[in-house]
């Protein structure tokens, strides 16, 4: 397979993933609406959805074409994920959270992870000159710094000892 329809697929693959992130982190936002969470949180879901425009967007420059197999497995993925951190896997809402934002977490990492590679790459493909791939690897690193926060509170919210 040549280089650019192995990076085709790892987009897909991303797409996929990205589309399951923003369900989880409605889901999240909903869940901490009114506490301190909601406001480190901001407006996550948003700011993923706007990272997929920016990955669709690529994926049309490099000619790649939405793998709806792929598409499907990710909300797949997102509905088991649902099932296991809440109907599933025992445990108390603080529990339930920390499984959440930790899902969430390991998304946002991927994410970066994506975008660092495509920094890499850059060179080698020059559909991707038009794009801003340094400041979507910053706003990940933002958004995994504020998921972090989130994602220690929901720590000690299900495993602290006391108020």
């Amino acid at each position: 397979m040549a280089a650019t329809a192995e990076l085709g697929s790892y987009i897909n693959d991303h797409l996929a993933g990205a589309n399951a992130g923003v369900a989880i982190a409605q889901r999240l936002e909903r869940d901490v609406r009114g506490e301190q969470a909601a406001e480190v949180l901001g407006d996550l879901s948003d700011e993923i959805r706007d990272d997929i425009r920016s990955l669709r967007a690529i994926a049309r420059q490099m000619e790649v074409t939405e793998n709806p197999i792929k598409k499907a497995l990710g909300r797949a993925g997102e509905k088991l994920h649902r099932l296991g951190a809440g109907a599933i896997a025992p445990g108390s809402a603080p529990l339930r959270r920390l499984r959440t934002v930790e899902s969430l977490s390991l998304g946002v990492e991927g994410k970066l992870a994506l975008w660092n590679a495509l920094i890499a790459v850059a060179p080698d493909h020059p559909q991707l000159d038009p794009v801003d791939l340094q400041r979507l690897a910053d706003r990940a690193r933002d958004q995994r710094r504020r998921v972090e926060e989130v994602r220690l509170g929901a720590a000690r919210g299900a495993f602290g000892i006391g108020p």
